[in-house]
């Protein structure tokens, strides 16, 4: 049985704190974007939430994504799991928009998309009256646009502020450790970047996917509407749906961590490279070096070095984070 999220609300959008956006558990943020001029315009109708796109649109060709009718709105593989159930293709926005308002009246309809475009790029002065204070943050700020999708489960590895700015979303979470629950797909071949889930969250086949039951037990719901925002801490799996016929998110991204620290999901790469084929006993030694110089490191594990000698050991700064990347570099090409 899921759970219902946490909630706050009768915060704006200058009011949002170091310690929300640095919480390790999803959050609820009712309201919080009620006063952008976006969202006013979106509870007017879906037709003037468009129109206020248009209003802000200078002529952008952006990426977006086609569904067959018949996909109910879910991106994901072909039957042959060889590709895609939809077409990417690049258009104006101005043509996505039209688009999307002449299947408004459509139940179902062809889902039309426009994921995660840089809003600056996209829609240039949006963000002056449409916008988060996040503390001086260096927040990437994304836009997605469209119809009734279904975004399968997948992590990111930002911290992320999604805001609704029109229609209705639905979210569910679940913890990084139900990661064996939830049945993920390849990793290096994605509908859109990031491994997903292969249950089908509208129709979950407990036959193929039993553990996914588990899954649900540890899941936080929540529905949210035009002002509305969720705070989705960095690794919780999220499903997303997009419940009206004219939807828009705003979403920011950040991660707690310096600019020259590189992803690591290059490390999980570089481990299936170099140790998941190994023997158990020296997987298993491999794991107790890992703890020791990464998941437990602290002040002691290398206090019986010198200081001048510790190498890879001393703490990371910009200057060692680029003799180390050049280091695996050679190595890799060796």
């Amino acid at each position: 049985m899921s759970e219902t999220m946490r909630e706050i609300s009768g915060i704006g959008p200058q009011g949002l704190s170091d310690e929300l956006l640095t919480a390790t558990q999803p959050l609820v943020l009712r309201g919080l974007a009620a006063s952008w001029p976006m969202v006013d315009a979106a509870l007017t109708s879906d037709r003037a939430g468009l129109d206020y796109l248009r209003r802000h649109d200078q002529g952008a060709t952006v990426g977006a994504m086609l569904g067959p009718r018949e996909a109910g709105g879910r991106f994901f593989y072909n039957a042959d799991f060889n590709g895609f159930n939809f077409q990417p293709v690049h258009a104006k926005l101005s043509g996505v928009l039209d688009e999307i308002e002449g299947k408004l009246a459509l139940d179902p309809a062809p889902t039309v998309y426009v994921g995660s475009t840089t809003v600056d790029t996209c829609l240039p002065g949006f963000r002056a009256a449409n916008d988060l204070d996040l503390g001086g943050r260096d927040a990437l700020a994304s836009i997605w646009i469209g119809n009734r999708t279904r975004i399968a489960a997948h992590y990111d590895v930002p911290d992320n502020v999604a805001v609704v700015a029109a229609g209705r979303r639905r979210f569910t979470l679940f913890p990084p450790e139900q990661l064996s629950n939830l049945y993920v797909g390849p990793i290096d071949f994605t509908p859109a970047g990031q491994a997903i889930s292969l249950v089908d969250f509208a129709a979950p086949d407990l036959v193929r996917y039993p553990k996914f039951a588990e899954a649900m037990r540890h899941a936080q719901v929540a529905e949210l509407g035009p002002g509305d925002a969720i705070f989705i801490p960095s690794m919780w799996w999220h499903h997303i749906e997009a419940l009206a016929p004219f939807n828009v998110l705003v979403n920011y991204w950040w991660r707690q961590s310096p600019d020259y620290m590189d992803t690591p999901t290059g490390a999980l790469m570089a481990a299936l490279l170099t140790m998941r084929e190994l023997p158990p006993a020296q997987r298993q030694a491999w794991q107790e070096i890992f703890r020791h110089y990464v998941f437990e490191a602290d002040a002691e594990t290398a206090a019986h070095i010198p200081p001048h000698a510790r190498g890879v050991l001393s703490p990371l700064t910009a200057d060692g984070a680029r003799a180390l990347r050049g280091h695996l570099l050679k190595k890799l090409n060796r």
